[in-house]
């Protein structure tokens, strides 16, 4: 009897810690990943942490740290100034589109995506996914307020005429 009442102890411990993991928010998901520093210090600075927190549901499409060091020297420290605060709201939010879509949704498709930004995102997914020229790299990460699909290159928003 005392194994059985150990063993149930031990799995609504284990079943209470589970469901707290589910309950993180897609900013909560980025930190504790590890591998998004660079995203959520310029999420930080472009001071969309509680909108990437609120209620959404939102598609992130989430460069890592290696897919902004990638990017051209001094292009990362130049976008968190904070002079450039509306440069990089707009780099972020073209990487988020409204709703929740997961890589079943449009598997073996091409469209095209309205992000948040506004401006238009191309998808491709007939031969695993591309969003633009990027990768995704793992897909369907789920959070409480959306979905984060790993990408391996920034999408760089294209020059306004």
């Amino acid at each position: 009897m005392k194994k059985l009442i150990a063993i149930t102890a031990v799995l609504l411990v284990s079943a209470s810690a589970f469901a707290g993991s589910m309950k993180k928010d897609i900013v909560d998901t980025a930190v504790k990943a590890g591998k998004f520093n660079t995203l959520v210090a310029a999420v930080e600075a472009a001071g969309l942490v509680e909108t990437l927190k609120g209620e959404g549901p939102f598609t992130v499409f989430a460069p890592t740290d290696d897919a902004f060091a990638a990017l051209p020297e001094g292009t990362v420290e130049t976008l968190l100034k904070p002079e450039n605060k509306q440069q990089l709201v707009d780099l972020l939010t073209y990487h988020v589109i409204p709703g929740k879509v997961m890589s079943g949704d449009i598997a073996g498709q091409e469209l095209t995506v309205d992000s948040v930004q506004g401006s238009a995102l191309n998808v491709n997914a007939k031969d695993g996914v591309m969003i633009n020229d990027a990768k995704v790299v793992s897909a369907d990460i789920k959070t409480s307020n959306g979905i984060i699909h790993v990408v391996d290159k920034v999408i760089i928003l294209a020059p306004q005429n």
